[in-house]
């Protein structure tokens, strides 16, 4: 039975409230009904932006780019490279299919990008300039024709390493808006923007509410929660590392669930005092202290099976493995939007630069989906031809019996039709 050597002070929080809920979706129908006019007052509201254009012209772009420190664009193209190399061999794995099943039956698939993607790219406390690499190359990567992309202004200054970061991965349009009226815009379409088909990217509660709210109007690639991190660990690693690999997440917000799980009753006490040791120092630890107190949990196991049923219990977005046998975790494991195994890897690396997308499942979503990756902007489509008659008259027997027992009287004549027209050509 696990033992809770620390536990949580709050509840995790699932789902949007009600007031929230409303608040998102009366704004939605406002942008709906009034466009850029309801679009430019929210701006203005939240971000103190009123451009004469949301969108970014080339020369803007070129003028941003031109500002950006050389090594950041290095850095930042290194970043986009892995990211491509990886999102490239995961698109060499989806292939077309087309099989003959019977006679001159012939069923298939193709597997097409969607037309067009919106993706959001936040800003606020965290500029996240690696949410452009994410979700703006990886949809290119995919072979989406059109991909817009959102981020916000930053005190009135327009985001440099971001919007350069958008432009590297190859956006077609660049708009500076945030929240949840950029996300609807995209959706919606006003007068300077036309709507696309997707939408991705991750956001705070607003940002995720509006998703949630415009989805089936658009695809979605997931609702992102709080950011959670599951550190699997025992002795075989010390506290220090530990506690920089749940505060390094922990500092994403108030409200990010920061987990040791550990077979080790010496590193969990480590650990807890070492979090605290680390974050008399941490330049963020107005935001992961509160994570930490609130959200922040030590639970220790008998062996690693224990560990890993309280893993695949949590389902949590991150989980990092480092342990005296990382393989087994790796090889039963089904629950988990990323895995980092071994003390030499983290979930740092993954959100910025190995290549791995950082978009993924939280709040248990994990039991049932994985994150973005480049086959979440491409439709796989289905078509069937038959070019021999018999094979179409005999299929058409079975068809018209089975509709039959479904009452489906239109469904039975079109089977019925190619029985008598077919049927008689192949005898």
């Amino acid at each position: 039975m696990p033992e809770i050597i620390k536990d949580a002070t709050a509840k995790s929080a699932h789902g949007a409230n009600l007031e929230l809920a409303e608040t998102v979706r009366s704004i939605i129908a406002d942008i709906e009904e009034r466009g850029e006019a309801a679009v430019r007052e929210l701006s203005e509201k939240f971000d103190n932006w009123t451009p004469e254009a949301f969108r970014l012209s080339e020369q803007q772009i070129a003028d941003v780019v031109a500002s950006v420190d050389p090594q950041t664009i290095a850095d930042i193209k290194f970043a986009q490279t892995q990211i491509r190399n990886f999102a490239e061999a995961q698109l060499a794995t989806l292939s077309d299919v087309e099989v003959e099943t019977l006679p001159g039956v012939f069923l298939g698939h193709r597997n097409l990008p969607v037309a067009s993607v919106g993706c959001y790219v936040p800003g606020g406390r965290y500029p996240m300039v690696a949410s452009a690499h994410m979700s703006v190359l990886t949809a290119k990567v995919a072979g989406v024709p059109r991909v817009a992309a959102c981020t916000p202004p930053i005190n009135g200054e327009i985001p440099a390493e971001t919007v350069t970061a958008m432009h590297l991965a190859g956006a077609d349009e660049i708009y500076l808006l945030g929240g949840i009226q950029a996300v609807a815009a995209m959706a919606i379409g006003t007068e300077f923007v036309d709507p696309v088909d997707f939408l991705v990217g991750p956001g705070n509660a607003f940002v995720a509410e509006a998703k949630r709210l415009l989805f089936g109007r658009v695809g979605i690639d997931l609702l992102a929660g709080p950011t959670e991190t599951l550190v699997i660990a025992d002795d075989t690693v010390d506290g220090e590392i530990c506690a920089t690999d749940l505060l390094g997440q922990a500092e994403h917000g108030p409200t990010s669930p920061a987990v040791l799980v550990t077979t080790s009753r010496e590193l969990a006490h480590d650990t807890i005092a070492e979090v605290a040791r680390q974050l008399e120092t941490l330049a963020t630890a107005d935001v992961a202290s509160v994570a930490w107190q609130d959200y922040g949990r030590v639970i220790l196991c008998e062996d690693n099976a224990e560990m890993l049923a309280v893993a695949e219990d949590l389902a949590f977005e991150h989980v990092q493995v480092m342990t005296n046998d990382d393989d087994y975790f790796f090889e039963h494991m089904r629950n988990y939007g990323a895995l980092f195994l071994g003390p030499m890897t983290n979930v740092s690396y993954g959100d910025k630069v190995i290549g791995t997308n950082h978009t993924l499942p939280t709040q248990g979503a994990a039991r049932y989906t994985g994150g973005l990756w480049v086959g979440k902007f491409i439709k796989t489509v289905t078509h069937q031809r038959v070019t021999n008659a018999a094979s179409s008259a005999m299929i058409g027997e079975y068809c018209s019996r089975l509709c039959a027992i479904e009452n489906f009287a239109g469904h039975q004549a079109q089977a019925d039709i190619r029985v008598e027209r077919y049927g008689a050509a192949a005898n």
